[in-house]
């Protein structure tokens, strides 16, 4: 890469930079027993996960729950999560890697699906803030694909190219929100989706985050 070549990093937020896999698989098995289902496993969670996230819960029901359904277990997982995700950090390394990337004169922005308003005071609290062009979470219902988002936020950014941007996320659904965006991806294992299902998305899947960062510097070379 050349020394004047700025790139930028789309981070994803839960199961990547935030280490939260404990309090996503308690929301999750909470807002399940709601319909009396029994609780799944981090591993079954990973092979069954996917978006929209009530096709996820198709998987586990063996059918879409109704609208009704729905909105009482994604409130139910919320108000767990919410309750659990104090006790969760950062991925390891995720700090420096944020200030390294920085320190080269790179960019880099932090898109999540957790709601906004929760997401920002959260990201402060950890300090690492300062280091994105733009912390930016959903707004409006949830359950939906990145996809839309993505396109959104990346437009909003002043002199950040597509082309030379790099999503990097623990989902599917982040790669397929990259290509809407005309962004490159690679994505990570160590959250929501096991390495199996992310190898079908066809791009860099990789075990650290460090793996990441090198693969996104690899792809905008």
């Amino acid at each position: 890469m050349g020394k004047h070549e700025k790139a930028h990093i789309v981070w994803d937020w839960n199961g990547t930079l935030f280490h939260d896999n404990d309090a996503i698989i308690g929301a999750t098995n909470a807002a399940s027993a709601e319909l009396g289902l029994a609780p799944i496993t981090l591993e079954q969670y990973r092979a069954l996960y996917c978006v929209p996230v009530p096709k996820f819960y198709e998987r586990l029901m063996g059918r879409l729950p109704t609208q009704a359904e729905w909105e009482i277990m994604d409130e139910i997982f919320h108000r767990y999560y919410a309750e659990h995700r104090g006790r969760c950090g950062l991925t390891e390394g995720a700090a420096e890697l944020l200030a390294g990337w920085c320190s080269v004169g790179h960019s880099q922005s932090l898109l999540s699906m957790y709601v906004h308003d929760e997401l920002v005071p959260l990201v402060r609290g950890f300090g690492i803030e300062p280091h994105f062009l733009r912390v930016e979470g959903r707004i409006g219902p949830s359950g939906g694909s990145k996809a839309e988002h993505m396109v959104r936020h990346l437009r909003q950014l002043e002199d950040v190219a597509p082309g030379r941007t790099v999503v990097i996320g623990d989902a599917a659904d982040d790669a397929v929100a990259a290509h809407a965006a005309g962004a490159k991806a690679v994505l990570y294992t160590g959250g929501s989706h096991g390495r199996t299902s992310l190898e079908e998305a066809g791009v860099p899947v990789v075990d650290s985050l460090a793996e990441a960062v090198e693969e996104a510097q690899r792809l905008v070379a």
